[in-house]
């Protein structure tokens, strides 16, 4: 039986404050023009000001057509408008690849507007198909609850407020609104493996319960609330056995085998970042055999170049390089780098970009020392307090994955990141006007 329409209230479904400043994530479909209108009936009344990003994924000849109408939509509604075209592809998973693409964007936007929300136009049916695909393939407990309504992002947070909603409540809305909407025509592609389940499952689940999507969502609620505990057990785990780079297998095999098992699942999350859907349960499996083996040393491949080693009582992850990278020098008067650049320490400098540091040896402990990036590796950056992950700066400034293992970052004699080269500086930087006694350069 087909649902009235119904007139969705989001501030009904999410508590916005005055003054907000959101970035809408629109790709014209009708999930996210359904968002857009949901927040322009409200935009007055909290006085929110609305970004809406485009992102043209370049592989229909239907995307130039729908990112005029976005354009125009904007215009007509006094709208900001940013959009992006991707131009080339070069991983092998384009879905990744091109949500890895996307959610670049939409982070620069935010930092851009200094929004306080990201909002994208997740549904229940994603939802539903997300657990599905995640149960079938293998994961954790935090893979298996699919994705959360809101997720703190540190300086910002990532919103999905039509997670209580189906696909097809959303299109009746649009049309009960008159709110025009594309139809993206590869959602009809079982080539896809979302569009399998989307086309055979769904249909099947909705027929035994047109509210199954509450019931996702309730399982998806409970098994975060679980992953939350289990979370706080295997950080206390994960700092016990990890030092260095290395985890130390004696300590590792006194865990419970559940925490053995979260405490990789979080080391490859950590590791591969964007490219996580590479790797699955036997991934894990592998690595843990390899672990609990009673052999000294082993090696495993592993997806994107990169290997699981066991050396005697270590297990660690690396990438494979063709010749080494790693180094770490202690900083005197001048320091050439393996990547051409040098960090030179100088008497004087007007310049005040990320390209030259000031500091105090009030503040910190000598001797400075310049190493390449580890697992792990915080800052607490210049004016923003709390600390940051160097990997999370790096994709945000577009490094390229080759330029991130030989990035010089600069620490002192207590191990604390005072200065990322040519990126970021840390709260331990001064101003001109402010007192300092050391001044670098990279160059």
């Amino acid at each position: 039986m087909k649902k009235e329409a119904i007139d969705i209230k989001i501030d009904d479904f999410f508590d916005f404050r005055n003054n907000d400043i959101i970035i809408v994530g629109c790709s014209a479909g009708p999930d996210s023009m359904a968002l857009i209108d949901m927040l322009l009936k409200i935009r007055n009344k909290y006085s929110l000001k609305i970004v809406c990003s485009h992102v043209n994924h370049n592989v229909r000849n239907e995307s130039i057509e729908e990112a005029l109408y976005v354009e125009n939509y904007c215009k007509e509604n006094k709208i900001i408008y940013e959009h992006m075209t991707i131009e080339k592809y070069g991983d092998d998973n384009f879905e990744n690849e091109a949500r890895n693409i996307r959610y670049h964007f939409f982070e620069e936007l935010v930092y851009k507007y200094n929004a306080n929300y990201l909002m994208t136009a997740h549904h229940g049916d994603d939802l539903i198909e997300t657990i599905l695909m995640r149960i079938v393939r293998g994961s954790n407990l935090n893979g298996y609850s699919g994705f959360k309504k809101e997720v703190d992002m540190g300086s910002y947070k990532l919103v999905r407020p039509l997670i209580h909603f189906t696909k097809e409540e959303l299109i009746e809305y649009d049309k009960k609104n008159h709110i025009k909407y594309f139809i993206d025509s590869s959602n009809n592609s079982s080539l896809y493996t979302r569009n399998r389940y989307r086309k055979f499952v769904l249909p099947f689940l909705k027929k035994e319960d047109i509210n199954v999507h509450k019931k996702f969502l309730k399982f998806s609620q409970l098994l975060q609330d679980v992953n939350k505990f289990v979370c706080k057990e295997r950080n206390k785990a994960f700092n016990k056995i990890f030092n260095n780079g290395k985890v130390d297998i004696s300590k590792y095999l006194e865990l419970d085998e559940f925490l053995q098992k979260e405490v990789l699942y979080y080391l490859m999350e950590e590791f591969y970042q964007d490219d996580l859907i590479l790797i699955n349960d036997k991934h894990i499996d592998l690595i843990y055999n390899m672990i609990i083996s009673t052999k000294s040393n082993s090696t495993i491949n592993l997806p994107n170049d990169v290997e699981a080693v066991r050396s005697y009582n270590y297990f660690f992850l690396r990438k494979v390089m063709d010749e080494v990278t790693e180094y770490e020098i202690e900083i005197n008067d001048s320091v050439r780098l393996p990547n051409g650049h040098s960090i030179k320490k100088v008497k004087q400098s007007d310049d005040i970009s990320n390209y030259t540091c000031r500091l105090s040896s009030l503040d910190i402990v000598l001797p400075l020392t310049v190493r390449t990036r580890k697992f792990g590796d915080k800052i607490t950056l210049k004016g923003i307090g709390g600390t940051k992950k160097v990997k999370d700066i790096f994709i945000n400034e577009k490094i390229n994955v080759a330029d991130r293992d030989e990035w010089p970052i600069v620490l002192d004699a207590l191990n604390r990141i005072v200065w990322i080269p040519g990126l970021k500086k840390s709260k331990f930087d001064k101003k001109k006007n402010e007192f300092y006694d050391i001044i670098l350069k990279y160059r």
